[in-house]
């Protein structure tokens, strides 16, 4: 029996291995130069496209095939395409291609190109690229296709691009390497720009040679004159000196007189400065004493008003502290008396709680009738509440309309009093309400 439980698990985890790597290999992951495609039942039209990722591919509703985005080369040899001037031209050409991975445009190479070979792939696109590039030619004439490369270049992308995305295909890069054309027109185009070209060097050397020349003349008569100019100028320099020193000696001469002058001249400010320096210094010494008497009389006056001040200051502070003691005995008083009104309720409470225990007692621990006593004792007041609360109602008029019939309960008028009498709430709802109820023997609802 054990060696039968145990060949079943042992089956079982076969089984299960076996499953597993089953799974594992239907597990396909795309190399990033690829597309895998998946076909069959997937619920994505007619095929889902992976790119850069993996997929788990399910047996015998799916299987799947690689696309290869490798770049595919293709040398377009057009040959007598006609422009738009009717002139045959030659335009060989490469272009490079490759599938598309984008979104949409892989779907429709997962269409039109799963399980082509690459021959078959540049094939096809060749045929497009032919009709295409025909197309571009004809839009165009010799001078703007010869002149304008990136004019025509762009064209050619745009057309061939376009049609190159119905495939699935996407267009890397167009080199066009020549264009020719039988007639010779473009040739002739060549040498009339060359022409052109040499005639403008030549323009352009000659014109360099006449402003070489120009040049030469304008240099040698600005040396001339530059000379001129400068022997004048050094004339001119040996005559300005001469005046320079002579002004400077007589200036010197005049700045001696003058330092005599001003030296003279300061000796005697020195010496009537010195006797307004003594003048002065006796004035400030008056000052002095003057300002040092006067402060002295401030002083003393100064000294008795603070003696002044201090006293007031003094008592000021003896009544506040009267005042301070004062309120302090209030305080107390106060707080004594709170403290005695505290031990009063204290009592009241007390004794109150002394005599509902007694009250508790009698009742036999019974609760209950306790509070019911304690109601009862209270009664009259509450009647007396009940009765204040419609004592005081007035009616200037009371109109009753009726129909006059009768019922067994009287007449409307009968009704309308018995309702106003019931309104007001009786005794046991009274007690109903605060949550008690009176004992049967004073009286029931």
């Amino acid at each position: 029996m054990e060696g039968a439980v145990l060949f079943t698990g042992l089956g079982i985890a076969v089984l299960a291995i076996a499953l597993l790597f089953f799974f594992i290999s239907r597990y396909r992951r795309c190399p990033s130069d690829r597309i895998l495609v998946i076909y069959g039942k997937t619920g994505e039209g007619s095929g889902k496209c992976v790119a850069g990722g993996a997929a788990f591919v399910w047996p015998v509703i799916q299987d799947y095939e690689y696309l290869d985005l490798s770049p595919i080369s293709i040398d377009v040899d057009l040959q007598n395409a006609l422009s738009k001037q009717n002139i045959r031209v030659n335009v060989p050409s490469r272009f490079t291609v490759a599938i598309s991975n984008e979104p949409g445009v892989m779907n429709n190479a997962a269409e039109r190109l799963l399980g082509k070979t690459t021959q078959e792939i540049k094939d096809i696109a060749k045929d497009i690229i032919f009709g295409q590039l025909r197309l571009v030619v004809a839009m165009m004439d010799i001078e703007e296709i010869n002149a304008d490369r990136d004019k025509f270049l762009a064209n050619v992308s745009n057309n061939v691009g376009n049609e190159l995305r119905k495939i699935g295909l996407t267009l890397i890069n167009v080199n066009i390497t020549d264009i020719e054309d039988d007639s010779g027109y473009i040739q002739a185009l060549g040498k009339e720009a060359a022409a052109h070209a040499i005639n403008e060097a030549k323009k352009t050397v000659a014109e360099k040679n006449r402003d070489g020349a120009i040049g030469e003349a304008n240099a040698m008569k600005d040396q001339r004159i530059k000379t001129a100019e400068a022997n004048a100028l050094a004339v001119e320099g040996e005559n300005s000196a001469g005046i320079v020193i002579a002004q400077s000696d007589a200036l010197r001469k005049e700045k001696e007189a003058e330092a005599s002058k001003i030296a003279f001249s300061a000796e005697k400010v020195q010496h009537a400065k010195a006797l307004e320096d003594a003048y002065l210094a006796e004035k400030l010494a008056e000052i002095a004493r003057a300002q040092k008497e006067k402060a002295t009389k401030e002083a003393d006056v100064i000294v008795e008003s603070e003696i002044a001040k201090r006293k007031v200051e003094i008592e000021a502070e003896a009544v506040a502290e009267k005042f301070r003691r004062e309120a302090k005995g209030e305080a107390d008083a106060i707080v004594m008396m709170k403290e005695a009104e505290a031990k009063g309720l204290f009592e009241i409470l007390r004794k109150q709680a002394e005599g509902f225990d007694q009250i508790i007692k009698a009742t036999d621990n019974n609760t209950r009738d306790a509070v019911l006593m304690l109601i009862a004792d209270k009664l009259p007041e509450l009647v007396k509440t009940q009765v204040e609360a419609i004592k005081n109602i007035k009616f200037d008029k009371v109109v009753v309309w009726e129909n006059g019939g009768n019922s067994e309960k009287g007449g409307n008028t009968a009704s309308f009093l018995a309702n106003m009498y019931k309104a007001v709430p009786p005794m046991t709802e009274l007690f109903n309400m605060a949550g008690l109820e009176l004992p049967s023997y004073l009286g029931e609802k």
